[in-house]
């Protein structure tokens, strides 16, 4: 009986482990178009959001910047605030020097190394730099709204 218990619990525990190794949140870069295809709770968000007027002309303060966004895929806060961040940058057609968007796990890394780097804490985190000097970072959500928050790195 007491063999048969602990098959039984071997069984349960390799099972367990190995849904929960399918069950692990996409990690590395990925595009805007493939994160909003692929992701419907940030396609959702950035159909619902509506920017103002004044927060498209606030994100023309981040021409000729660099944007990094470190975000969880699984991460409630993450999934507001990158859609947000996308549809205003597409609504304020601003020309970015690059823009680039890493999804980490939930121990907050991703394969390359790059939230590491960047000593990532917390998700979502915006990284505005130019000619690679950080101006400044956007941490989970904004004080104010986004675009006037990113539109103060200079």
């Amino acid at each position: 009986m007491f063999k048969r218990l602990a098959l039984l619990l071997s069984l349960c525990v390799v099972s367990f482990l190995s849904v929960a190794a399918d069950n692990k949140p996409f990690t590395g870069q990925i595009s805007a178009a493939d994160l909003l295809s692929e992701y419907p709770k940030f396609a959702s968000e950035y159909e619902k959001f509506t920017p103002t007027l004044a927060d498209t002309q606030a994100m023309q303060a981040l021409a000729g910047k660099d944007i990094l966004v470190l975000f969880g895929a699984w991460c409630h806060d993450s999934q507001r605030e990158v859609p947000r961040l996308l549809k205003l940058l597409d609504s304020a057609n601003v020309a970015l020097a690059s823009l680039q968007l890493v999804a980490v796990g939930y121990d907050k890394q991703d394969p390359e190394g790059i939230a590491g780097r960047y000593q990532l804490k917390y998700t979502p985190t915006i990284i505005i730099s130019t000619a690679g000097k950080e101006l400044g970072r956007l941490v989970e959500k904004p004080t104010i709204s986004i675009a006037s928050d990113l539109s103060q790195f200079n």
